[in-house]
């Protein structure tokens, strides 16, 4: 039984708000401690507490409503100038935003929190005071914990945990004495893999609508998942759009009946001529209009990330500061949701293993401090997204040898593998190691899953970078996954569509061109040997003739030439997913302007649907098969 029936409206749109403010608060704490004296900031905080607080009271959350309230007298002391911000203060502040953080968390599962730790409430009081408070290593609130060290042969659990729900595991430490108004050490239980696992799984379940919780609620957290912010001016501008298509709607009915009354005059039809392509235009304003309400800064979801990345780096005795730019670049929320994870775990990535020891910094002559920058940006269709560090750098051929003791790749493989490819080993599930860890490359650790999650949204993910100077990861992004551009091709007279992101080039199959190379057709493309695979052989259907053309497509990191019959050109489709039935290599299906339904072909899943039979030799390949007739 939830403890706020009757009030679940008011609770979502305070978690939301209080939210926002709780993430603007850590990025202005983390601006705090670089500029102990600004009153503006001091201000800002002030007021983000006061407000928590007043909506913490309509929900009669009290054990909320304390913790905020000792900090906001902390920070009312602190903009009056009756107290100075120490390091020390600082801490136990931090310390309480985590506090009312996990309180959060308890007001999503419908639950008054708990009183706040006894030793936390002291630190504020004593910091209150004016009395030292020193916080002890362990319970500097510190949302991010170092990775631990896996045992030899198994898979790093926390590493995984951490890059799928965003949480961290903090490992247990030895109990130190701690002296009076000092924080303990907060130990989280050491969590089973089964138990890591079934978490990540139920916080990864897509609920259908209406679902409920073992308590028989709805799931707060995926109701808050739906939720968006709508600028009232795209609104307007929508229902300004709706108006004018029933204008014209009731024009195209007036011309509608005087054509079904015998009127088929010149003027008339230029009439119903001039009333289509207004409705056409009208149609593909509301749909670009429809879209941008889906669109969202992409700062909401930056703002988290300096406070994660000043924690970590304060536990592992680094100086980092993380630069955002590009926070008003507009992103569909649904993606939204789902890069989360991934840039967090590069950003852990960054901190963690790219950059140096200060020590190592200056030892290679560069600034004490290290930057790792998150930077959003908008080219074309496309959203780009950089996570950027200015540390060590990425060793090629240390990388390559690893995969090699691995066994992860081939001694032929190594031999053939530009710096590109070599960077792209850290995406190989299992790359991850202890020596990787703590190694000079040190970037392997569950990278396959950030691959993952953004191939999911139809991206992809590139690694640059320079040994002693720093690395780049670039992710490319879909504005939006409600439409997605197509190449249409056809296998005889049918058309399957495939997404255009993958596309490359198209070119025409000459069968004196083609090749076998271990019993597969292939051709040479400006000296690349490219396997060709028919279609037809993919999605099983029979081969009737000889492919005339092929499309260059990229997949991860295979390259290869799709063989089809012909194509029919580019279009915009708009997705219908297959919830009920769904058959393996289609992601959904889309509808021509003749009114033909096409299925939207999943070329990741038919090739790993096909395995190691996909493709075929020269002769299979370029045999007319025989047509079938029909008596």
């Amino acid at each position: 039984m939830s403890d706020f029936a009757g009030m679940e409206d008011l609770l979502q749109d305070f978690l939301i708000e209080a939210g926002d403010l709780l993430s603007g608060v850590d990025n202005k704490l983390v601006d705090l401690e670089r500029s102990p004296d600004d009153v503006g900031l001091l201000n800002d905080i002030f007021r983000g507490f006061h407000t928590i607080k007043g909506g913490a009271g309509f929900l009669n959350a009290t054990e909320l409503v304390n913790v905020c309230h000792l900090t906001e007298n902390l920070f009312d002391k602190l903009r009056n100038s009756e107290l100075s911000v120490t390091p020390e203060t600082m801490d136990v502040i931090l310390a309480a935003t985590s506090a009312v953080r996990d309180m959060f968390g308890q007001l999503e599962h419908g639950t008054q929190p708990p009183a706040a730790d006894p030793a936390l409430i002291a630190a504020l009081k004593a910091a209150l005071a004016g009395e030292q408070v020193r916080l002890s290593g362990a319970a500097q609130a510190a949302p991010v914990a170092p990775m631990a060290i896996p045992k030899p042969g198994e898979p790093d659990w926390d590493v995984l945990y951490s890059a799928v729900t965003g949480k961290t595991v903090v490992q247990p430490k030895a109990a130190v004495a701690a002296p009076a108004q000092t924080l303990p050490a907060v130990q989280a239980p050491v969590e089973s893999p089964e138990a890591i696992i079934k978490a990540a799984i139920g916080r990864r379940a897509i609920d259908k609508p209406g679902a409920t919780g073992p308590s028989g609620r709805r799931d707060t957290e995926r109701q808050r998942d739906n939720s968006i912010r709508v600028d009232t001016a795209r609104l307007d501008q929508v229902l300004n759009l709706s108006g004018e298509i029933g204008l014209t709607k009731n024009r195209l009915n007036a011309l509608r009946s005087d054509i079904l009354s015998g009127r088929n005059d010149t003027e008339t039809l230029h009439a119903l001529d001039l009333a289509v392509s207004q409705l056409d235009l009208l149609v593909s304003d509301l749909q670009n209009a429809v879209m941008k309400t889906r669109m969202q800064p992409v700062g909401r979801l930056f703002q988290k990330y300096p406070r994660i990345a000043r924690d970590l780096a304060r536990n592992l005795g680094k100086d980092v500061e993380l630069v955002l730019a590009g926070e008003e670049t507009e992103i569909d929320k649904t993606m939204i949701e789902d890069l989360a994870d991934p840039i967090i775990h590069l950003i852990r990535n960054a901190v963690d293993h790219g950059v140096e020891e200060p020590a190592g910094r200056i030892a290679a002559g560069k600034p004490e401090k290290s930057n790792v920058r998150l930077e959003a940006r908008q080219e074309g269709d496309h959203i780009v997204i950089l996570v950027a560090d200015d540390g060590r750098g990425m060793d090629a051929e240390r990388l390559r040898a690893k995969a090699l003791a691995k066994g992860l790749i081939t001694d032929e493989e190594a031999s053939t593998m530009d710096e590109r490819q070599s960077y792209n080993l850290v995406f190989l599930p299992g790359f991850s190691t202890v020596e990787q860890v703590s190694d000079v490359s040190g970037r392997g650790v569950g990278m396959d899953v950030v691959r993952t999650n953004i191939q999911k949204l139809n991206g992809s993910i590139e690694i640059r970078s320079q040994l002693g100077k720093g690395t780049t990861f670039i992710i490319n992004l879909p504005l939006t996954l409600a439409i997605l551009p197509v190449l249409l091709v056809r296998l005889g007279d049918q058309p399957f569509a495939v997404p255009l992101s993958m596309v490359r080039e198209i070119l025409p199959i000459d069968p004196a061109n083609i090749q076998d190379v271990g019993a597969k057709a292939t051709m040479v493309v400006r000296g690349e040997v490219l396997q060709i695979l028919p279609l037809a052989s993919l999605i099983g259907w029979p081969q009737e003739r000889v492919p005339q053309y092929g499309v260059l497509m990229q997949a991860a990191e295979l390259s290869f030439i799709l063989a089809i019959d012909s194509f029919a050109g580019r279009e915009d489709a708009v997705i219908k997913s297959l919830d009920d039935f769904r058959p393996k290599g289609v992601a959904g299906v889309t509808t021509l302007s003749n009114g033909q339904i096409v299925l939207i072909l999943d070329m990741k899943e038919l090739l790993t649907a096909a395995g190691d039979q996909r493709g075929v030799g020269r002769s299979a390949l370029v045999r007319q098969a025989p047509k079938l007739t029909v008596a």
